[in-house]
């Protein structure tokens, strides 16, 4: 699960976001104070920040420079209005503009996840699938995928290729067999059709004709 810690003070808001981003392997915390979530992060240090900058006060942008200051590393997304979103980019690592859709959030969060350091190697994305190499675990979407242990290093071999291809004799090479050796070409194509039946036959994970394969995003 990635840990996010979220500032807002509108318990519906807050509410839905948690809900929503809990289906998709996150796990949200939310405070509606800045002493609160301060408190918070001088205890434990989430994955994430996910901040209104629209609170009363000016909280929001204060938490954002308090963050910078005090827990570098920890990247910020921060909700804005448009009208506000050009201002104090310094501040933030990045924005995503009122209004917005859940599922556009979610994205967002993946990938400033993988463009981050530290946090953002524990996580691989591709379209609905998540990899959690920490815990070695699998989603996609909500659900928990359970995959064998080829599967898992298939799957995991491939995304950290994401956007390249990777052929057959590479794949045997680094999952079955330093040589290549003891296992036939049709290990690889098994593995393979299972892995996508368990992943719902995903989209990202296409099939280079005499060459291999390779995961990218759809979109």
């Amino acid at each position: 699960m990635i840990d996010i810690y979220y500032l807002e003070d509108d318990r519906r808001i807050a509410q839905a976001v948690k809900e929503f981003l809990a289906q998709g392997g996150c796990h949200v915390c939310v405070f509606s104070t800045f002493d609160e979530i301060k408190e918070a992060l001088n205890v434990m240090r989430p994955a994430l920040v996910l901040v209104d900058c629209h609170m009363p006060n000016g909280i929001g942008n204060m938490l954002c420079r308090w963050i910078h200051a005090n827990c570098k590393g920890i990247p910020v997304l921060f909700v804005a209005a448009r009208s506000s979103s050009q201002s104090g980019r310094s501040n933030t690592d990045n924005y995503i503009v009122k209004p917005f859709e859940l599922d556009v959030l979610l994205r967002r969060i993946r990938a400033l996840m993988q463009r981050a350091g530290g946090a953002g190697k524990q996580y691989l994305y591709c379209d609905v699938i998540s990899l959690d190499r920490h815990q070695r675990q699998v989603r996609c979407g909500a659900e928990e995928v359970r995959l064998s242990s080829s599967e898992y290093q298939l799957l995991l071999h491939l995304m950290q290729n994401k956007g390249r291809t990777v052929t057959r004799e590479n794949l045997l090479a680094s999952i079955w067999d330093a040589d290549g050796n003891d296992v036939n070409n049709n290990t690889l194509s098994v593995t393979v059709k299972r892995l996508r039946e368990k992943l719902h036959q995903p989209e990202c994970l296409k099939t280079i004709r005499s060459v291999g394969y390779r995961m990218e995003d759809s979109e």
